[in-house]
């Protein structure tokens, strides 16, 4: 691992224990009692946050509080146009990434991966270890492993597609998840799903960064409005976290509802996401089918 991939590991440590601590602390420690607590000085702690979001914010702590979530319903939900298709192609923007993506017809996907190579390998990201699959055709498996480990990560993936041939082949994977985790550049998406976790899915990429949308909301647009559960479980069985932005759905309550790789990841995502877009405005995510 090269000194920029342990600086992020470290770095997602320190927000993972700074959510700690203000949950211990009632939310309402200063940023000098956070940064004590952690041992650090409130100056090194700025320097950690910035390095880690890639700009200066000027509210710590308000990014990383449980109670962020709520905020971001009230203040930054978006509804989403309903649409009734399901889109096997489409295109939409992350910041400056451009993002391509690609559908698996559901004949394909009845085989379970049946004579599909998928390649795979280990990356350092924003929020720890990460696991990224992909085909020929673009990204189709993105893990996170800092709360549930390598090996069940691993083995979680893999059972989405048993019969797939899996190569370790990190060097073919590496423009696409470096282009993903720097949100620059191009990268491309593989949806490996039934018909309706990829209408779901589709939905959640109309999600601009920054904001969030419920399950029920979700249930709306693909024109299931009584879907409410399996929309969830759709989201809950998304393959490609962060750019597919399961993190992004949340229950009508402002509650965080589940997250596939823990809570902590999804919260840290939250935070990052409304600290870059808050501190740095960007390009909303604008899909296109």
């Amino acid at each position: 691992m090269n000194i920029e991939a342990r600086e992020n590991t470290y770095h997602y440590g320190v927000m993972r224990r700074a959510i700690e601590l203000i949950d211990d602390g009632g939310g309402d420690l200063t940023l000098e009692q956070l940064a004590a607590r952690m041992d650090m000085s409130p100056a090194h702690f700025q320097r950690l946050f910035s390095a880690w979001v890639g700009v200066s914010p000027k509210r710590y702590q308000q990014y990383l509080r449980l109670g962020h979530a709520k905020a971001l319903l009230r203040d930054r939900f978006t509804t989403l146009q309903a649409s009734h298709a399901v889109g096997l192609s489409g295109s939409g923007r992350l910041h400056d990434l451009f993002l391509r993506w690609e559908a698996m017809s559901p004949g394909e996907y009845a085989r379970k991966g049946d004579g599909l190579r998928i390649f795979w390998g280990w990356f350092d990201s924003p929020f720890g270890l990460a696991l990224v699959m992909g085909t020929q055709k673009g990204i189709c498996g993105l893990a996170f492993a800092a709360e549930t480990g390598a090996e069940p990560a691993m083995a979680d993936m893999r059972a989405r597609w048993p019969q797939a041939e899996f190569v370790e082949d990190p060097a073919a994977l590496r423009p696409l998840a470096e282009a993903a985790f720097a949100q620059k550049g191009e990268t491309a998406l593989h949806m490996i799903g039934a018909p309706l976790q990829i209408k779901v899915w589709e939905a959640l990429l109309r999600v601009p960064s920054g904001h969030v949308t419920t399950y029920s909301e979700l249930a709306q647009a693909i024109g299931s409005p009584r879907a409410v559960r399996a929309v969830g479980t759709a989201v809950g069985r998304n393959p490609v976290s962060w750019l597919i932005p399961c993190h992004r759905a949340l229950r009508k309550s402002g509650a965080l509802g589940g997250y596939h790789w823990g809570l902590p990841v999804k919260r840290a995502m939250l935070a990052y996401e409304a600290a870059r877009d808050e501190e740095s405005p960007a390009q909303e995510v604008r899909a296109a089918g």
